[in-house]
């Protein structure tokens, strides 16, 4: 099928919510037993890492870890923000720059001033955004960024989202609790998918949304390891302890041209494919031979692919051996984990 569709549906008894583009899995959102990134916390502080500029935390989801610490003893309460998943056996990532986002409003209580999203540039629209921002944000020594989705959108919606994000940071961040207590959750699939997928789509929320669409046929084809690329290439894409390697093969291509094809085919479905399949950290390209001079169109094509993806990924570059490496935030859990917890 052509066009965007958003699909809100279940698995198993888990909320869970799929984006799908042109007939592909673009993205899909599935809740789990872990604290969702975006979980508020009043915790206590338990023990510093010296070496390592941190402290571990006790929060009422188990223990935390907090990095550049600075004036934090043992016992202290704090409030903290879950920034990502955590690996296997290790702490929960947290912080203490804490943000409540929504659709068309993010507020930031430690970082005062009104700020509209960079990619509004019509003037009379900045204009009309920073008159709703000044109105709602009245008083309030917090700061606040409209987002995107603010381009065009209704001024009572936007108003009406500036202010329940207010209210709940003025409920959470004046909090005097005085034991480790869970203050707001991260959002849940459907919610995330409200406030994320912005773009016009057609919406399926229907029971069995899943199955109708072909999002439960993607999922299992995600849970493999080869995926398939247009021109005939295909990916093998493996998740190690220590890293992700992805393999780039030609397939039955033997021109001259195989390599480069199918590496700048890699570049453009790369970022789709981690997303979906939830993986992060280290990830190593073991491309296809290609020449070295199309080795910066490669890095553009990469680059571009990931410019739109929600988690942060930075190009680390070209090893000596002729890999190419990328460091990726773990800001979900890897889909099979995921299933398995679900089914």
């Amino acid at each position: 099928m052509k066009g965007r569709q958003i699909v809100l549906d279940h698995i198993g008894e888990f909320e869970a919510a799929a984006l799908v583009v042109d007939g592909l899995l673009e993205d899909i959102l599935i809740a789990g037993d872990a604290p969702a990134p975006g979980t508020i916390y009043r915790a206590r502080a338990d023990r510093p890492v010296k070496g390592q500029g941190g402290m571990f935390l006790t929060t009422p989801d188990g223990p935390a870890f907090l990095r550049q610490v600075k004036g934090l003893s043992p016992g202290q309460m704090l409030l903290v923000q879950v920034t990502g998943y955590a690996e296997a056996g290790k702490a929960l990532p947290v912080t203490q720059k804490i943000l409540f986002k929504s659709r068309y409003a993010i507020v930031t209580p430690e970082a005062p001033g009104l700020n509209i999203s960079r990619s509004i540039r019509d003037d009379d629209e900045r204009d009309r955004l920073m008159v709703i921002a000044h109105e709602e944000m009245d008083g309030c020594e917090y700061g606040l960024i409209l987002r995107s989705a603010c381009g065009g959108a209704d001024a009572d919606e936007i108003a009406e989202d500036i202010t329940a994000m207010r209210n709940m940071a003025q409920q959470i961040m004046e909090d005097s609790g005085s034991d480790p207590e869970v203050l707001a959750e991260g959002d849940a699939p459907h919610l995330l998918a409200w406030r994320e997928w912005i773009e016009p789509a057609q919406i399926e929320n229907e029971k069995g949304s899943f199955e109708r669409c072909g999002v439960l046929d993607a999922l299992e084809e995600a849970q493999g390891m080869e995926m398939r690329l247009d021109g005939g290439g295909f990916l093998y894409i493996e998740p190690t302890r220590a890293l992700v390697a992805v393999d780039v093969n030609t397939g039955a291509d033997t021109s001259l041209a195989a390599g480069v094809k199918t590496n700048m085919a890699c570049a453009k479905s790369l970022a789709r494919a981690l997303r979906v399949r939830g993986l992060g950290g280290q990830i190593v390209l073991d491309l296809a031979p290609m020449p070295k001079k199309d080795r910066r169109g490669f890095e553009n094509a990469l680059r571009a692919s990931f410019k739109n993806d929600p988690e942060e990924t930075a190009l680390v570059g070209w090893t000596n051996l002729g890999h190419f490496e990328l460091q990726r935030k773990r800001g979900r859990l890897p889909l099979t984990e995921l299933l398995s917890q679900v089914l």
